[in-house]
């Protein structure tokens, strides 16, 4: 009901919203129990990239359904809600692996869970990013139609995105950070300058690089575009990425 709710093309009343706002209570808390299991329930911790992507959306899913209650954000939710319904099974398939003992400390974790913020806000970035960019393009034919339409405004929209950007910078400098700077502690082990690193330190200059031209230059429409999808491919390539490539392709332990 949700789902064809959001996919409609005609207008969703307020009523029919606060309904749907209602009824992603009961998912959002599954899901949040069930990846709290997969990860924490066992004596140590158990993560890798189906886990990673299932907490993606799982934030995602729920920094959306927070902002609906100030945001008509309709449109944008279905195409969130599939991705999530199937992140929720990946762990089901692909298991991951059980983390070191060295890495079920605070120092970890924390690493761990402003990483995976980060990285939800950044997928909602790109979202967002790229409807802008479709809702540019038709605007210009004269053709918002569907469930384009029912996007908010550009200016809304943009004002989103770059409060979402702020604060996933935060968290992602809150990542690298623990994770460069105090290697030892959080991982047990000297810094390696591997592809995982070298892709999450280019990841934060990129989104430096935009808030910086943001707020220098107003760089906005296909420029922010441009940046914002580097950035987000460098982080899926830092971490989901890679952990895919060990776990899936190599059947073997990441290190």
């Amino acid at each position: 009901m949700v789902w064809r709710t959001h996919w409609s093309t005609s207008p969703v009343s307020d009523g029919t919203a606060a309904a749907m706002r209602f009824a992603l209570i009961a998912p959002l808390v599954l899901h949040g129990i069930t990846l709290y299991n997969d990860l924490f329930a066992h004596a140590e911790l158990r993560f890798g990239f189906s886990q990673a992507l299932s907490a993606m959306m799982w934030l995602a899913v729920g920094i959306y359904w927070v902002e609906s209650f100030f945001l008509r954000l309709d449109a944008l939710q279905a195409f969130v809600l599939p991705l999530a319904a199937v992140a929720v099974f990946l762990p089901a398939l692909f298991h991951g692996f059980f983390a070191p003992e060295q890495e079920n400390n605070f120092g970890y974790r924390l690493h761990l869970v402003s990483a995976m913020a980060a990285y939800s806000l950044f997928t909602i970035a790109a979202v967002h990013a790229s409807f802008m960019a479709m809702m540019e393009k038709r605007l210009h034919r004269g053709s918002l139609r569907g469930v384009l339409a029912q996007v908010p405004p550009l200016l809304t929209m943009e004002r989103l995105l770059f409060r979402m950007i702020g604060a996933g910078f935060v968290l992602l400098t809150i990542a690298v950070v623990t994770g460069v700077f105090f290697s030892e502690e959080v991982f047990g082990r000297a810094l390696r300058f591997d592809h995982k690193t070298v892709f999450a330190i280019l990841s934060w200059f990129i989104f430096a690089g935009l808030l910086l031209g943001r707020w220098r230059y107003g760089w906005r429409g296909r420029t922010a575009l441009h940046w914002i999808l580097a950035g987000f491919l460098s982080l899926l390539l830092a971490y989901v990425g890679s952990r895919f490539v060990f776990e899936v392709i190599l059947g073997r332990t990441p290190v």
